[in-house]
Parts: C-alpha cells; structure tokens; sequence
C-alpha cells in the first residue's frame, strides 16, 4: 500500500510524455518547414492566387491553410509522436513546379508582376507562357511554381549569387519540372525536341538532368508526342532522342548523380552549348559538378572556367580536364581558353585486353625487372594529389627530356606550324601547334628546355576508388591512406618467410601490371621550362600520343617529377 501514490507519480508522468500540447505541435512544424524551405526557391509563385510570394508569405499562406489546420489538429493529444507525417504534410503543401524553357525577347521580370495577379496581365507575348505554366502546375495540384523570368531580383547581386549556385538543387527538389518547347509545333514527331533551340542553351542541361520528374510540352501546351505518362523520364523513346542529341548516356539522363568524378565527360556535355551571356556556360556547371563559387558577371569566359576548372582539379585531383586541344588559357597555360575545346572525344588510347596483360606481365618475370617495377610502383603509390590554387598547377609527372626540335617546311596560308620532336626514352612525335618552338638537336641545344611529361594518374595503379561523389576530400584522403598501408614497399622484397609469400607474388603482379600499361601508348603534355623554374604547356591542334621505346627499361620510367604549371 505505501507503494501506491508513487506508482501513480510514474503513471502519470508516463501519460504527461504522451501528450502533445499545441505550442509542442507549431515548434515540430516550424522545425519541418525550415528545413524543408533550406532547400527552396526564395521567391515562388502561388498557382491559386496567381501572386508572387516571398518566403515570409508562402509561410503565411500555410498557417492560414486547412492543411495546416489538419495536421495541427492531428497531432495535439495524447498518442505517440512522429515527425514523419509532419515533414509529408510540410513537403506536400510546398511542392514546387520549375519551369524549364528558352528566354525570349521579352520575358516578364520581376518589376512586371510584383504586387500583380499574373491571370489578369493582359494575355500578350510571353505572359501568356508564364500564365499557361502556372495553370498547369495549379492543374497539376501543385500551389507553387518557379520560373526563372520573374521569380529572381536580377538588380540584387546576393540573390542572383544565392540562385546560381542552388538552382540545381531547386530543380532536383522540384516536384515537377515543365519544359516548354516554344518552337516545336502540334503533332511533332520524334526528333523535333532534338532539333528545338532549347536543346542548344547552356543553363538547360542541368535543368533536364537535375529533376527526377520532367514533363516536355509543345507551342501549344500539348504533350510532346502526345505521351500522357506522369513522367518523361520514363519514356524510352524521348530519353533515347535527347540522348543521340546531347551526347548524355540515357543512365545520366534518368538518375543523374551531381559531383566531380567523370569531369571531362561533363565538360563535353557543354561544349557545344550557348548562352547569352559568354560567362553564363561555366556558372551553368558549378551544380552539375557540385560546385559553390562566387558568381562574377562581365569576368572573361577564360577565368569564369578557368576558376571551375582549378576548384575540379583542387578538390578532386581529377586531371581529365587537362584533356583537351585548342588554343590555351590566360588564366593557367593547362586550361583550355574555351569550353569547345572538350568536344572532341578524350584521349583514350586503346588499352590490352586482359589476355594480352598477363601474357606481357608472364614475359617481365625476372627478379631485377620485378624489384624494379615494384620500386616504381610504391613510388608512384606514394605520390600526392595534384594541387592547384592561385592559378598555379603542382602536378606529378614521369617527365622524358625532349632531345630535338625540328619544324617541317611550312605550307602557305597555314597558321599552325608542325614539328617533329625527339625526346629521351620516346618514340619520335610530330605535333602541330600555333606556338613557335625553338629548333635545336643534341649538337645544338636550347636555353629553354622542354619536356614531354605523362602526367600521373592514380586510376593507373588498379587501386579501387571507394570514394563516391558525394564524400569530402578528407574521406577521399582517407581511403588513400588505407590503400598505402598495402603498398608494396622495398622491405618487402627482402623477406623470405613462407607467410609473405602471397602477398609479395600478389604486390609484384600488381607492379608487373603497372608496368605494362605504361609502356602503352598515353596522352602526353609538352611544357616548356621558364626562366623560373616554372613550365607552361605548349598546346596543339590535336592529342600528343607518345609511348616509350622499351616497357622493359624500367629506368627509362624512374624519372618522376613535381612540376608547378602556370
């Protein structure tokens, strides 16, 4: 008996932990809209009042809802709490629609529907664009839309910075994204989306790739190949047009993964891609690569891509955006000065098949060859990342001396000059390049030295990259550390224990195998030394192949230098 009144205490409490007050219910849904909102567009679009709303009203606008009612009204009493039901709610009351289209010569801007209705602007030239979309979304059952024209303060710099670098995630986080294709008419067959001026404009690949749910519409706001499916997306026949049109494989194009591994194949996406502005094609890339930089209207295209290019390289030590021909940079001699020199297919020469690899490595099995090869492989191992900042390139490179310099008789009206180059341990090459080089052999050398250099790639020590896209650089440097605690290192080649045994046969194929891709033919850089010390890359019309002259002379492989690029 004396135990009653304290068993009661603890019911009670049990039973004060059940119950949601009011005030507890508001403080879990203002949590849920602010993280919801975190990752919304700041300005949007009321499809039922036709108003435009900051994000203060759109907040408004939910509180004063029956939606907001209903969940308040669900969650105070007594019963378990979740928050699960109340991010749905949040999430679907704040569903958004993006509009995906080309500008036109005169778009309505922000002046020209603040405090305006849009269904009772007069239905004239593009305001009839915006007016149909925001009928669609509302049709659609979505409250809010978003387009680019009017929901975006061009005259505030902060906001036009904050909108470039989330507008892909504003996309992706869409509810639906509507593409309009102003200039393909009623009934089009396949093949017209190919050819529409959208498909040419440099900010509309990531508008196609970020959304998970797209919905492509005609001049006349019918469905594009009359297809009524929810989903575009899902549609074999329009993925497999946009993807003989862009080049994007159709994985891509369905699931597309922001982030920086397969850098030059994105860069070749955009290539060929125009925008109004020259600037507007590498900011149109900072959400495709998962990129945050300032935004700098009226810079040069040559730094706009020169600064992407450099934060690539600097975070990721991906270095095939080193991959390109065409006419160099200002802002580093390694980068090209302009994004169309990514449209040529990248320099893959062909690779062994695996058959052909054991059979080389089967031949290299001689003891001094295999403690050689495996010296060079834990040295290569070891190397460190690219670096790159202030527009200086620090790179790795296994460096050949280029011996001679000799340029064919040069044809009338020809502005690109071709020579033929020797260099230490290389077969002989030929390039063709705008830049004059100077001529000299061993019996007449040059004051500036030149190198034909293989810039190192780790990708080539078959070390498997366990990093996604989506993890920092200190979870990539971490992974790197693991793999060099299995390295093959010197000490190994002394031990005889009967245990090491595996490890050591394991180390020396994996060595063996290394050496046999380097004696295949790889995409060369030629630099030319400068008076301080430094290099700058020497472009050319076409890729640099060059192979060494014997896979067996692993000395001819040993010389690995750190070279800084301007």
């Amino acid at each position: 008996m004396t135990h009653g009144p304290l068993r009661m205490k603890h019911i009670t409490k049990a039973v004060a932990k059940c119950f949601v007050s009011p005030s507890e219910a508001e403080d879990a849904i203002r949590r849920a809209l602010h993280t919801h909102l975190e990752s919304a567009p700041l300005r949007l679009l009321n499809t039922f009042t036709g108003c435009l709303s900051e994000r203060e009203a759109q907040i408004d606008a939910f509180i004063d809802s029956t939606e907001y009612e209903e969940l308040l009204h669900s969650l105070v009493g007594y019963g378990p709490f979740r928050m699960e039901p109340i991010t749905e709610a949040v999430a679907k009351y704040f569903g958004w629609v993006m509009l995906s289209h080309r500008w036109e010569r005169k778009e309505p801007l922000l002046h020209d529907i603040e405090d305006k209705m849009v269904y009772d602007l007069d239905p004239v030239g593009t305001v009839v664009k915006l007016q149909k979309f925001c009928e669609l979304a509302r049709d659609a059952g979505y409250r809010w839309a978003w387009s680019d024209t009017c929901c975006i303060d061009q005259s505030n710099n902060a906001e036009v910075q904050r909108s470039v670098n989330s507008m892909f995630i504003w996309y992706r986080n869409s509810a639906l994204t509507i593409v309009y294709l102003s200039d393909v008419p009623p009934s089009s067959k396949s093949g017209a989306l190919a050819n529409s001026a959208w498909n040419t404009r440099g900010w509309t690949v990531q508008e196609f790739l970020a959304p998970r749910i797209i919905i492509f519409y005609q001049a006349n706001w019918t469905l594009y190949l009359s297809d009524c499916s929810p989903n575009h997306k899902e549609s074999v026949t329009i993925m497999k047009e946009l993807e003989d049109s862009t080049g994007i494989d159709a994985r891509s194009l369905v699931a597309f993964r922001p982030g920086m591994t397969g850098a030059r194949q994105k860069l070749q996406w955009a290539s060929s891609r125009v925008t109004t502005f020259q600037e507007d094609i590498t900011y149109s890339l900072f959400g495709i690569f998962g990129i945050h930089l300032p935004v700098i209207y009226r810079e040069t295209k040559q730094n706009a891509l020169g600064r992407l290019l450099q934060e690539i390289v600097a975070q990721s030590g991906d270095i095939t955006a080193l991959d390109w021909v065409g006419k160099p940079s200002g802002f580093n001699s390694c980068l090209p000065a302009d994004i169309i020199s990514y449209k040529p297919p990248p320099c893959t020469p062909p690779s062994l098949p695996e058959d052909q690899i054991q059979m080389s490595v089967s031949l290299l099995l001689d003891a001094t060859v295999v403690k050689l090869a495996s010296t060079l492989y834990s040295r290569l191992h070891n190397l460190n990342a690219p670096r790159f900042a202030n527009r200086r390139l620090t790179l790795h490179c296994i460096a050949f001396p280029v011996t001679a310099v000799k340029q064919r008789r040069r044809p009338s009206l020809k502005t690109c000059l071709t020579y033929d180059i020797k260099a230490d341990r290389l077969q002989s090459i030929t390039i063709t390049t705008e830049a004059k080089l100077i001529q000299f052999s061993r019996a007449r050398s040059t004051q500036q030295p030149y190198l034909l250099v293989r810039p190192w790639n780790r990708y080539d020590l078959e070390v498997p990259n366990l990093a996604d896209e989506t993890e920092s650089i200190d979870e990539m440097e971490s992974v790197d550390d693991r793999s060099e605690a299995e390295s093959p290192s010197e000490d190994s080649f002394s031990g005889s224990s009967r245990e090491n045994e595996p490890a050591d046969s394991e180390s020396h194929s994996r060595a063996l195998r290394l050496l046999v891709r380097l004696g295949q033919p790889f995409g060369a850089l030629l630099l030319a030394q400068q008076w301080g010390g430094e290099y700058t890359r020497i472009a050319s019309d076409r890729s640099i192949i060059a192979q060494v002259k014997d896979m067996t002379a692993v000395h001819d492989m040993m010389d690995i230098r750190m070279l800084e690029i301007l």
